[in-house]
């Protein structure tokens, strides 16, 4: 009987191990960057906008992280969050829905990363997306990313809008190299 109890604990400490082993093999990397919504902009129809180009700086991030790219297992989305710095009185209620899609490099298919639909009126300064679920280590292990934004509107843009966005990925590495 102690003897099973032997095994199970020690099976408990071992799993359990490997869990917390996990967690110390991931970090996250961020992002944040702006774009600007002209007042000119149609409403009620589809329109695209583009941030400049994001650095990655991947390789500099992995060596701080004690890793290089060729270790990275899986890099996902955990977090896209858009704040409104202008103008001062506007808010989200402006979007009826947005999309944001990723490109990096003409090698790499654009994939939509994040999205939110039926925005609502009292949407507020801050607007956190739906993210995808899929592994982007492609276009993070590139020197550089660009992020479109396809937007919808309901109504007419008085003035310019001034948007930053907020990236956050969770980078997860193997475990001891294997």
């Amino acid at each position: 009987m102690k003897k099973s109890i032997l095994k199970i604990f020690i099976l408990v400490f071992i799993f359990s191990s490997c869990e917390d082993l996990s967690k110390l093999t991931q970090f996250k990397m961020d992002f944040k960057e702006s774009v600007t919504i002209q007042k000119s902009v149609p409403f009620d129809t589809p329109f695209d906008f583009f941030t400049p180009d994001i650095q990655t700086n991947s390789e500099s991030v992995f060596a701080v992280n004690n890793t290089s790219k060729d270790l990275v297992e899986q890099i996902k989305l955990t977090q896209l969050k858009l704040t409104l710095k202008s103008p001062s009185e506007g808010d989200f209620g402006f979007l009826k829905s947005i999309s944001i899609f990723v490109s990096a490099g003409s090698d790499l298919p654009e994939i939509k990363v994040a999205w939110k639909d039926n925005i609502p009126l009292t949407a507020g300064k801050e607007l956190v997306l739906d993210v995808t679920n899929a592994d982007l280590q492609e276009y993070i292990k590139k020197d550089s990313f660009k992020l479109k934004l396809n937007t919808v509107t309901r109504k007419i843009l008085g003035s310019d809008y001034q948007i930053d966005l907020y990236t956050e990925f969770l980078v997860d590495v193997k475990v001891l190299g294997l």
